[in-house]
């Protein structure tokens, strides 16, 4: 399996230990912000910048994405970084170390997408998990905090996250609809589910839909 490391963003194999272009390696990331498991919930606001009502519209936002795209998961973190060696690498890090407490284990953190937004410093990255590399890239995600922008600059958290879900949205729809067409596109050789099968592309390029249990 493969990964982008998040300094170079060059594609490395994941059992490595650093990466062989720049030499980053996740102690890096481990050292700037622990080495512990990460327990939390797809919505964090850690900075407390969203209010009540706006935090329950947030969490539908979020469950409605999984909803139309049950084999993968969305999740946001809202904080105020005093030193942040690079947001790229935090997100890259919390998908490694992350511990979703609201998603089903049939989910994994390769399957997730990551919006990171640095309140104080005011501005947001996208991390998304390796099985999802046929399906995003740099371009898309660079364009949908692009769209999303104007709204973190004004400090309209719940909007930028919205812009960002439904741009992302669409594209997984559209490149659903491409990798029906050609599926050999979608399902290079080191590009594998957890059970090695390629399950997870599978569901994807069927569209495949499931209710989710009302809580």
């Amino acid at each position: 399996m493969v990964m982008k490391c998040p300094r170079c963003v060059q594609r490395v194999h994941r059992a490595a230990d650093l990466c062989p272009h720049c030499g980053f390696e996740i102690r890096e990331a481990d050292r700037a912000f622990g080495a512990q498991e990460v327990r939390l919930k797809c919505l964090t606001d850690a900075a407390g910048v969203l209010r009540k009502r706006e935090r329950e519209t947030a969490r539908k936002m979020l469950e409605e994405f999984q909803r139309k795209f049950p084999q993968l998961f969305f999740a946001v973190y809202f904080g105020t970084f005093r030193e942040l060696p690079s947001l790229r690498q935090f997100g890259f890090w919390l998908l490694n170390r992350g511990a979703f407490e609201d998603v089903e284990v049939s989910r994994p953190n390769q399957c997730g997408v990551l919006l990171s937004v640095d309140v104080g410093g005011k501005s947001a990255g996208i991390s998304f998990g390796y099985n999802l590399q046929p399906f995003l890239t740099e371009d898309t995600t660079f364009r949908a905090l692009s769209a999303a922008h104007p709204y973190f600059l004004q400090e309209q958290y719940l909007k930028a996250m919205e812009v960002v879900v439904d741009r992302l949205s669409k594209t997984l729809r559209r490149q659903a609809k491409r990798a029906r067409r050609d599926p050999e596109l979608f399902t290079p050789d080191d590009i594998v589910s957890e059970d090695g099968k390629g399950e997870m592309l599978e569901r994807i390029r069927a569209n495949h839909r499931t209710k989710l249990p009302k809580l």
